[in-house]
């Protein structure tokens, strides 16, 4: 296991900042606004051949007015409990303050080492600053600029210095990643404690609670997985903060590199227009998708014709993701929340299937000689060769003698041959059709013979 390394600080000192440079991302929203940070941000960081995860905190103040403040402590608590080192980020411009007193008295008492970094120290010119924190009783301070990255690399060797050698990351290449996406307050949160069996993330009744998108790597039956918690995604017309666009923004960020999308829907209030919109973010940038009708503890089922309604109600506002599954759950009580691992499993196995050229001129072959389709001018449509360019999605491509006069209708029954013949009923699939270029071989429309090559050497001469 790498070692994991926690920032804490009271708001506003720079602890986003810190970890941004650190990993290497932007994966912390950084803005002057105090209490940015809500949830456990967890990064991967490598410095001198030594890896470690780095997790960036809330800030920390005690009797803070905000109604998030009691969970975000909670949630710094938890991080300096799992850390193997924590690092106290102390604001160099603003001075010491009577929090950062509270919290190196909260630090004293624990066992793991913990380093005192002083930011928004741009040079040596400005380490008299530093004075100030050594009324506090600290005996070492690491001068930094976290924006500029004064100061980082002394700090960086101090931090690894006996963090243990790593030959090779882990591969998390083989990681399914599931985007949690939806409205604002449909569960999203509260679905991803539930799975955990943790309160990882901050959940509230108040809309927009997460901002971030946060990475939650896990094992479950061996497999490994990343859930994204991502923050709700609400109509632009109703947007006008800049922290909620930077939020929206780094959630439709979130489904380019995730596998499958589930799709949090508030069964209680009913399907509405955003959630059809917020599945075709998902849809649009190819992710496997699966419907979640969460809080179903709270629908009026009496006469068990909920499920079939709402379902029906989807496959028409969101006909473009017919194969999607649909599933109910509730987040508060448990309902169904592990069965949902089976399904993503499915859908992943078939978002990342692999179908041989040969089995796949087969099965186009005997579509296009069941149904072929219509002239173009007089003249017949020919389909040579097809083959599969790409996984997640399966991607296919045929070459046509006129790609464009092949209607969309005739386009979709040959993509629905190809769901049935390989069982690809709940994956995007994608069949591009494209004009032939040079001499390709006409695999779909004729029979090739073999060939004496004594007869084909001597005509060749």
């Amino acid at each position: 296991m790498k070692p994991i390394v926690a920032i804490v600080g009271r708001p506003n000192v720079g602890k986003s900042t810190l970890f941004n440079r650190i990993t290497r991302s932007r994966d912390a929203i950084v803005d002057d606004l105090p209490g940015v940070t809500r949830d456990r941000n967890f990064g991967d960081a490598r410095w001198n051949e030594k890896a470690f995860t780095l997790v960036d905190t809330g800030g920390f103040a005690e009797g803070d007015a905000d109604a998030f403040a009691p969970h975000i402590r909670q949630q710094v608590e938890q991080a300096i409990a799992d850390a193997d080192a924590v690092i106290l980020v102390l604001d160099g411009k603003g001075g010491s303050s009577p929090f950062d007193t509270d919290l190196i008295h909260t630090l004293r008492s624990v066992t793991k080492p913990v380093y005192f970094v002083v930011n928004k120290i741009d040079g040596e010119g400005q380490e008299k600053a530093l004075f100030d924190f050594y009324g506090l009783g600290i005996d070492h301070l690491f001068p930094v600029s976290a924006e500029h990255g004064y100061g980082v690399a002394d700090f960086l060797d101090a931090l690894t210095d006996d963090f243990p050698d790593v030959a090779a990351e882990e591969d998390a290449t083989d990681a399914i990643r599931i985007a949690v996406i939806g409205k604002p307050n449909a569960g999203k949160s509260s679905l991803i404690n539930a799975i955990l069996g943790e309160k990882r993330l901050v959940v509230s009744e108040v809309a927009g609670t997460t901002r971030d998108a946060i990475d939650t790597a896990f094992t479950r039956e061996g497999k490994n997985y990343v859930l994204v918690d991502t923050a709700g995604i609400r109509r632009k017309g109703k947007v006008s903060q800049r922290l909620e666009k930077f939020s929206i923004i780094k959630a439709l960020r979130s489904l380019e590199s995730c596998h499958v999308a589930l799709i949090i829907i508030d069964a209680e209030e009913g399907i509405s227009e955003q959630d059809v919109r917020v599945a075709g973010y998902a849809f649009d940038r190819g992710c496997g998708a699966i419907f979640l009708l969460n809080k179903w503890d709270r629908v009026d089922n009496q006469d068990g014709k909920a499920l079939k309604r709402m379902t029906e109600n989807l496959r028409m506002t969101a006909k473009f993701l017919g194969f999607a599954p649909v599933m109910t759950v509730s987040a508060k009580t448990g309902l169904r929340v592990q069965r949902i691992f089976p399904i993503v499993d499915e859908v992943y196995g078939q978002y990342a299937i692999r179908i041989t050229t040969g089995q796949l001129n087969k099965v186009m072959a005997q579509a296009i000689e069941r149904t072929p389709p219509s002239l173009h001018k007089g003249k017949r449509l020919k389909f040579y060769y097809a083959t599969q360019v790409s996984t997640r999605p399966p991607t296919f491509v045929s070459f046509v003698n006129f790609p464009d006069a092949v209607h969309f209708s005739y386009q979709r029954y040959l993509t629905n041959q190809l769901r049935d013949a390989f069982g690809l009923d709940k994956t995007p699939l994608r069949l591009w059709l494209r004009q032939r270029t040079g001499k390709n071989p006409d695999f779909l429309n004729k029979k090739r013979t073999p060939v004496n090559r004594k007869r084909k050497r001597r005509e060749r001469r």
